[in-house]
């Protein structure tokens, strides 16, 4: 591959992190994808390549969600809870770009435990805990993220 199309993967892929970071793009949707443009080009052992990162961020994807799914049941705090901190991070995502995402998450997170346990220390400890959860769940989605992006990077240097 011209070392233009290795440039463009390259940015591609690093968009990708910023989209596990900043969850506003599909981060490993497009790390996945620019690695396998890669390995289309490239052809022969680069799908091999292709096929370890696509474990990578499978296993990112399915990991994620299992660990941070125990740690609210753990915490004992309902879905719900990170389904209105999404829904309300959504929200301040465009009231106040990019930061308002997280402030609209701890926000709809704490609402929903206050009215739910109707205690104000309640909602904050139930916002934490979902907080922590989804921090969790990005870092390990991150990991995986990084893990096929440095296959891919070395690969590229061999190919």
């Amino acid at each position: 591959m011209p070392l233009t199309g290795e440039l463009v993967v390259a940015a591609i892929i690093f968009i990708g992190l910023c989209g596990v970071v900043v969850p506003v793009l599909p981060g490993l949707i497009l790390i996945l994808g620019a690695i396998a443009v890669w390995a289309f080009v490239v052809g022969g052992t680069a799908w091999l390549v292709f096929a370890i990162a696509a474990g990578f961020l499978g296993a990112a994807a399915i990991v994620k969600y299992l660990v941070a799914n125990k740690s609210m049941k753990d915490s004992g705090v309902p879905g719900r809870t990170v389904i209105a901190g999404g829904l309300l991070g959504i929200v301040g995502f465009f009231v106040v770009p990019v930061v308002g995402l997280v402030i609209g998450f701890v926000l709809g997170a704490f609402l929903a435990e206050w009215w739910r346990c109707k205690d104000l220390r309640g909602g904050w400890n139930g916002a934490v805990a979902a907080t922590k959860a989804a921090g969790l769940a990005m870092i390990i989605e991150l990991a995986g993220a990084l893990f096929a992006a440095s296959l891919w990077l070395g690969a590229a240097f061999v190919y």
